[in-house]
């Protein structure tokens, strides 16, 4: 896939946000949901699991409503095991981290009221970032 060049996978986000308590939006309602919780998302990665349902996922099932092109990409490739996104002006980016096969792909929404998507990828993932991504997991699964 060709598009914009991530710096680093990890270098451009900062802690993780792992759980959210708050059930996934569908339809129309994913708009709201995106707008409300994009400041709690922005320069984060989160866990994605579907049950329960973590932040991570209720977030990225909300944005591929929002974006077809991403949930035509989530059809073909799977969720991912993480999420990292972050915001800059207009522009949303996101990294989808699959752990198993050590890959990662780029994702950038148009700015404004665009719903189109550029991808980029995959990207090798470092054995680094896969310790570091599975340590974020560990502690999100550890009983608190």
């Amino acid at each position: 896939m060709t598009g914009f060049q991530p710096t680093t996978l990890l270098g451009m986000l900062a802690l993780p946000l792992l759980l959210c308590g708050a059930c996934a939006p569908t339809g129309h309602n994913a708009a709201g949901y995106v707008r409300r919780t994009t400041s709690a998302a922005n320069d984060h990665i989160m866990l994605v699991r579907h049950a329960p349902p973590t932040f991570g996922f209720q977030r990225l099932s909300a944005l591929s409503t929002l974006y077809p092109d991403l949930g035509i990409f989530l059809n073909q490739e799977g969720y991912p095991e993480f999420l990292a996104e972050t915001n800059k002006g207009e522009n949303r980016y996101l990294i989808l981290y699959y752990i198993g096969p050590r890959k990662a792909f780029a994702c950038r929404s148009g700015a404004g009221n665009s719903r189109q998507v550029e991808f980029s990828g995959p990207y090798p993932v470092t054995e680094k970032e896969v310790r570091t991504l599975q340590d974020l997991r560990d502690k999100a699964e550890s009983p608190q």
